[in-house]
This record gives C-alpha cells, sequence and structure tokens, in this order.
C-alpha cells in the first residue's frame, strides 16, 4: 500500500489522502470541504479502480467554480497514476 497526498486546487478542500494498492483505492481522507459530502464520497471509493473514479468523477463543477471536490479527485488518481503506476 502506498499513500498519496494531493493539494487540491479551486475548492475548499485543503488536501487529500489516498491509500493506494496499486491502480485500487483503499481509503481517502479530505480535509476541509463539505464534510458529510466528503465523507460519503470517501466511502464510496474504497475499492474502486482509479480508471472508474476518473471517469465518474471527471469535469464536474461546483457551482461557479470551473472545478470541484470530485473533479480534483480525478486530477489525483491522474497525478498518481503518472508518478506511481
Amino acid at each position: 500500500m502506498k499513500t498519496w497526498i494531493y493539494k487540491p486546487k479551486g475548492v475548499c478542500s485543503t488536501r487529500m489522502e489516498f491509500e493506494m494498492d496499486g491502480e485500487i483505492i483503499r481509503a481517502v481522507k479530505v480535509d476541509g470541504g463539505c464534510s458529510g459530502n466528503l465523507q460519503g464520497i470517501c466511502s464510496i471509493l474504497r475499492d474502486k479502480t482509479i480508471d472508474e473514479v476518473i471517469s465518474a468523477f471527471n469535469g464536474i463543477h461546483c457551482g461557479f467554480k470551473k472545478t470541484s471536490c470530485p473533479d480534483q479527485i480525478a486530477k489525483a488518481l491522474k497525478e498518481y497514476r503518472e508518478q506511481n503506476v
């Protein structure tokens, strides 16, 4: 297992921590942002593949912002894959 830390940009959350097992997400913790929503998202991500999450979350906007916490999760996973898989 590998811990991956990502600093999101353009959203309320300030830090995302992923526990990765190759291409499988074992756990996610997000600091800041909408607590209830992000707890739910983190729960849903458990044991999903990178491709499943990127496909579902890529390009989601939050209100007037051009990104969102789910979109930042997709960006984090793309960066993780480029550097680790």
